[in-house]
């Protein structure tokens, strides 16, 4: 098991992650991944009617943030959103953009 490279959550910063979470796609996205666990990439995009391009450009834009992790093992990947970290640096924002969604 690797990951893909992540953002090192002491250079996140609140705009890029705000950025990331204005796109309704990617609040949705990290709606389904809200518990922290780690969820294969098809599971994260049932139901959004998105191409395989699309759905790579949203997921890589969550990473780059630092919203998430992706996990891959072998030819399959897991997204994993980075709950403990965002909570400690941002607290309370991903439980506050989630009930306005």
């Amino acid at each position: 098991m690797t990951e893909f490279p992540s953002a090192d959550m002491a250079q996140v910063e609140l705009v890029d992650v705000l950025r990331a979470l204005a796109d309704p796609v990617r609040l949705q996205i990290v709606g389904m991944l809200a518990d922290g666990k780690p969820y294969p990439k098809g599971d994260c995009t049932m139901g959004l009617d998105l191409t395989k391009s699309t759905a790579s450009y949203h997921f890589r834009t969550l990473r780059e943030s630092g919203l998430t992790r992706t996990i891959v093992h072998g030819r399959t990947h897991d997204i994993q959103l980075r709950r403990d970290e965002l909570d400690e640096k941002f607290p309370g924002l991903i439980e506050a953009v989630l009930r306005e969604k």
